[in-house]
């Protein structure tokens, strides 16, 4: 006969918005083990599955830290309450824990009091109690009773405000009869019970026991802090992209770049300072969409996007929000992984601002034996592939904008662009090869140039610092002969140093920190290293930090209007590094605004 042997959930920690997907255990009635399912509309040897999800209500209400969500809060901050500040950010497990978080914690009381009361009267009420040391002296502790049923997250009840007791003060609310649960705000604070049970398909009674387990309580999926849009040419706009309303005008257009950490590399070894479950792909991918889709960028590129994902995920919820998408895996020559789950370059556009001309694909392998075949000795041609060889690509797309492009040299032409979208080699030893992929990339594009007079973007994760030969190569268009980086040349591919050069008038957007004017920028240049203009660091984990990720532009058709703030590293370091449950990739996304300028005519 059918039967369960076991059942677990591979999430330790339920988060709303997260599916569960338990993991369910069989043994047929010929003894063979399996996990699939046993639906009641295929029932086997007359029996099948049925499952009942319960959310477990107790007379004791329980709010959860914003700080450590899987803790149980203990005290609540007034000021948050007074300012209207979402109550869910203001409960904290420990006087400690509302004491450390008091530098990043006090930038929410900083932001409310700024837009509520301009003259600082209500700013002094609320907040002048705080001291700089962070002591937190305007907050209230929770006890089972103090803990009422108004608690709210957002503008959601955190719990019924009338529950049916049973005896020992629980009670068992089905939510779900399906295999998959997906927690709601409903049942922050609550523990979940799934329940799985054999039923005779003849008199639909159950048989045997049910196996049950139990979830430590739901907490609220933790979502990054808005990050506003810097105007480099004027006022700050000190807008917050995650508003319904546009922010750029309609002459102008925005570009994301972002590697949001594939799930195939986001391992536990290599990030153990980051929760299992903020980890987890369920609670991951959920972060990344929310954040991406906050941020209304016309273009997305996106690297580390497995197979897939791009295709379970990210194309249809980004299609939910009028995004077209297009998509370049990498190569398996060297990946011996599932070929479904390696990962690639997708870009993405707003249909109602481009519509798709062109694309072209990069792939570094097919330039690698083209290289050897005409420039390396036979006895070298093995040696050669084995280096040069990495399944790296890129994604270059052509699109044609539907908004009108104030300021062109003539209204009525076609405006395109091309926007280059790539994943260099992460090897740090391989810096020929990193230099090869670029110089490649970069001659690639100046055919589409020599080809059509079209302003470009490359964007990506260069896995190249500021001051590196890549780096110079795309921002000065050479790299100096005595560049250290051109020592490490084994296959003598760099050679002559001259011919490593472009002609495309590439600038790094976020350069435009340092030129720009405008309020709001201090902070900005405090968070650029003036020696490169470039961000001090968009890769940030325990063991690295620094830039590797970059938007480049071509500045005689483009020109920079804002940009995304960059982040600090200080707020970072709160939970050790990135990825956290905050910050769901180990990089930060940037995004640019740009304007279409006539071309300077020589």
């Amino acid at each position: 006969m059918l039967s369960v042997l076991r059942v677990h959930l591979p999430s330790d920690i339920p988060i709303v918005g997260c599916e569960l997907s338990p993991y369910v255990l069989l043994r047929r009635p010929d003894k063979t083990v399996t996990t699939d399912d046993v639906p009641e509309s295929a029932p086997l040897d007359g029996h099948f599955l049925s499952y009942k999800w319960y959310r477990i209500q107790s007379d004791r209400k329980v709010a959860v830290c914003s700080v450590h969500p899987s803790e149980q809060a203990t005290l609540q901050c007034l000021g948050c309450v007074k300012a209207k500040i979402p109550v869910a950010k203001s409960y904290h497990c420990s006087p400690k824990c509302f004491s450390d978080a008091w530098q990043h914690h006090r930038v929410l009381h900083d932001r409310a009091a700024s837009a509520v009361n301009e003259n600082g009267n209500e700013e002094e009420e609320i907040f002048g109690r705080f001291n700089s040391t962070g002591s937190g002296v305007i907050s209230a502790s929770l006890t089972g009773s103090a803990s009422s049923t108004s608690l709210t997250n957002g503008s959601t009840p955190l719990y019924p405000t009338a529950v049916t007791q049973r005896s020992g003060g629980e009670t068992c609310l089905e939510v779900g009869r399906s295999k998959t649960y997906t927690p709601t705000t409903d049942d922050i604070g609550h523990v979940l019970k799934f329940e799985c049970v054999v039923i005779d398909a003849e008199t639909k009674l159950p048989v045997g026991h049910p196996n049950t387990l139990l979830t430590s309580r739901v907490i609220p999926a933790p979502s990054p802090s808005p990050r506003r849009l810097i105007s480099v040419g004027g006022a700050d706009m000190m807008g917050q992209l995650d508003s319904d309303g546009r922010l750029s005008s309609s002459g102008t257009f925005t570009v994301l770049s972002y590697n949001i950490l594939s799930d195939s590399y986001a391992s536990s070894e290599l990030y153990s300072y980051c929760p299992s479950w903020a980890l987890s792909w369920p609670y991951r991918r959920q972060n990344l969409l929310r954040e991406i889709v906050g941020y209304r960028a016309d273009i997305v590129c996106l690297q580390e996007v497995q197979c897939d994902h791009f295709d379970e995920f990210f194309a249809p919820e980004l299609d939910k929000h009028g995004y077209q998408a297009l998509y370049k895996r990498k190569t398996n020559e060297v990946y011996s992984g599932n070929i479904h789950t390696i990962d690639g370059c997708a870009t993405f556009f707003r249909r109602d601002r481009f519509s798709h001309v062109k694309k072209y694909e990069v792939e570094f392998n097919k330039a690698a034996q083209s290289l050897t075949e005409v420039a390396v000795q036979t006895t070298q041609k093995k040696v050669a592939l084995n280096r040069l060889v990495k399944d790296n690509v890129a994604l270059i797309v052509v699109l044609e904008a539907k908004f009108t492009n104030q300021g062109a040299d003539n209204p009525g032409k076609r405006q395109l662009l091309c926007v280059a979208n790539t994943h260099v080699n992460v090897q740090q030893e391989l810096k020929d090869v990193k230099i090869w992929q670029v110089h490649t990339l970069l001659k690639g594009l100046e055919k589409i140039a020599v080809s059509a007079d079209i302003p470009m973007l490359v964007c990506g994760d260069f896995n190249s610092v500021p001051g590196s030969a890549p780096h110079s190569l795309l921002a000065m268009g050479k790299v100096d002969p005595l560049h250290p980086d051109l020592l490490v040349d084994p296959l003598a591919i760099l050679r002559p140093h001259s011919k490593l050069t472009h002609q495309l008038p590439l600038v790094s957007a976020y350069s435009a920190f340092l030129r720009g004017i405008g309020l709001g920028l201090e902070q900005q240049r405090r968070r650029m290293d003036p020696a490169t203009n470039e961000p001090l660091f968009t890769n940030c984990t325990r063991d690295f930090i620094g830039t590797l990720d970059y938007i480049f532009y071509t500045a005689d058709s483009l020109t920079v209007e804002s940009l995304l703030e960059l982040l600090d590293e200080d707020s970072l370091r709160k939970d050790t590094a990135l990825p956290s449950p905050e910050w769901s990739s180990d990089h930060i996304a940037l995004l640019a605004e740009f304007r279409c300028v006539p071309r300077t005519r020589h």
